[in-house]
């Protein structure tokens, strides 16, 4: 049993660096997607604020389309105002006129201000359009880093590959499905070592029993708190965790009377 479980240490080290690949891909295709994210939210803000700009040039035309009405309505009204006879209607029609030029007075102060809005959106697009300019370029050099590297986990990931498939050929058939379901829930490891009485993946204090049992390596025996697969270390392994066991000194002779 112990020689089986050697096979599986083996492989369980090449799985730890490939689940270590793994997270460190992760986490440079998570920079990629931040990265990508950053453009896109500035592009999507550059977008949103030409459509402002072309709505307040829209809202410009109009209004300039309205003072241009109303010049001519004043102007038409005033030529109508020299023909009049009656201070009726003089009057009427002055009325009118100074009524057709507070509404002018006021579409060029709302026109005015749209011009001011106008210049500021522009200011702002120009800022967001130098932003996004000088991200793509900023991040042009980064992005090409990060897919290298990705590109050399992925590599170093294809040795590994093929370093596991080779031992996993020559891995016990019964223990070696147990260790991989093991592996696939965990994603850490699974066959631990036993530690100052204790399972070294989870830190509980085992039984005598399983101690034992675990010792003798007849069967396969798992940590009852955390499944995981327990082994007893030999050599430098035990003396390291202190699991060796203590030799007996040596009585000293008694002397004769």
């Amino acid at each position: 049993m112990q020689k089986a479980l050697t096979l599986i240490l083996d492989i369980q080290e090449i799985d730890m660096q490939m689940i270590r690949l793994m997270r460190l891909k992760r986490e440079r295709q998570k920079e990629l997607s931040n990265i990508d994210s950053i453009k896109k939210d500035l592009q999507r803000k550059v977008l949103m604020k030409e459509s402002e700009i072309i709505e307040y040039k829209k809202n410009i035309r109009l209004d300039e389309g309205e003072i241009q009405t109303v010049v001519e309505n004043t102007k038409k009204l005033e030529g109508q105002q020299g023909a009049i006879r009656k201070v009726e209607e003089f009057n009427a029609l002055s009325q009118e006129i100074s009524s057709l030029e507070r509404d002018r007075s006021a579409k060029e102060q709302r026109l005015s201000d749209l011009y001011d809005k106008l210049a500021g959106e522009e200011d702002i697009y120009k800022t967001l359009k130098e932003s996004l300019s000088t991200t793509a370029d900023s991040s042009r050099e980064l992005v090409d880093e990060i897919n290298d590297s990705i590109h050399r986990i992925d590599e170093e990931g294809r040795i590994l590959k093929g370093q596991r498939d080779k031992l996993a050929v020559k891995a016990d058939s019964e223990i070696f499905p147990i260790y991989e379901r093991l592996l696939r829930n965990k994603k850490n490891r699974v066959v631990v070592p036993i530690e100052h009485r204790s399972c070294s993946g989870c830190h509980i204090v085992l039984t005598a029993q399983d101690e034992n049992l675990v010792r003798k390596g007849e069967r396969l025996t798992f940590c009852e708190h955390c499944s995981r697969i327990l082994f007893w270390p030999e050599g430098e392994a035990a003396e390291a965790s202190g699991t060796r066991p203590r030799q007996r000194r040596r009585r000293a002779p008694t002397k004769s009377a």
